[in-house]
């Protein structure tokens, strides 16, 4: 039982980097394909991936993060993947536009980070 936590949190945080990476590609899909040929608006700009997307990665960044926090005692991860958090939930809240955008890669990219210096931390001193 002793392993099974830190072996979970391991594959959360790297399924919290996935998610980020996703979140980035249709983010920048959105922006291309919108943006350069008109098509792919009503699926790819609609708000509710944005919300569900943001649900599933606070889910995901308390899980491990803040668990990881926890265990190995570092603050850094947490710090910038709340910061991340807070600038996706900043780009659900600002709608469309450019806004959106920055706000989203630049949060994305923090969790992302985030979860990679918490699997980094995985082992304590």
């Amino acid at each position: 039982m002793n392993t099974i936590l830190p072996a979970l949190r391991a594959r959360l945080d790297r399924f919290g980097v996935l998610l980020s990476g996703l979140c980035l590609l249709h983010c920048l899909a959105g922006v291309f394909l919108v943006g350069m040929f008109g098509i792919g608006g009503g699926v790819l700009l609609d708000p509710d991936w944005h919300r569900w997307g943001l649900a599933l990665a606070l889910v995901i960044g308390a899980a491990t993060i803040g668990l990881g926090a926890l265990r190995h005692g570092r603050m850094l991860p947490l710090a910038i993947g709340g910061a991340g958090l807070a600038m996706m939930g900043g780009a659900v809240a600002a709608g469309h536009g450019s806004a959106e955008v920055a706000l989203t890669v630049i949060g994305v990219t923090l969790v992302a980070a985030a979860h990679i210096i918490n699997m980094r931390r995985g082992v304590c001193p």
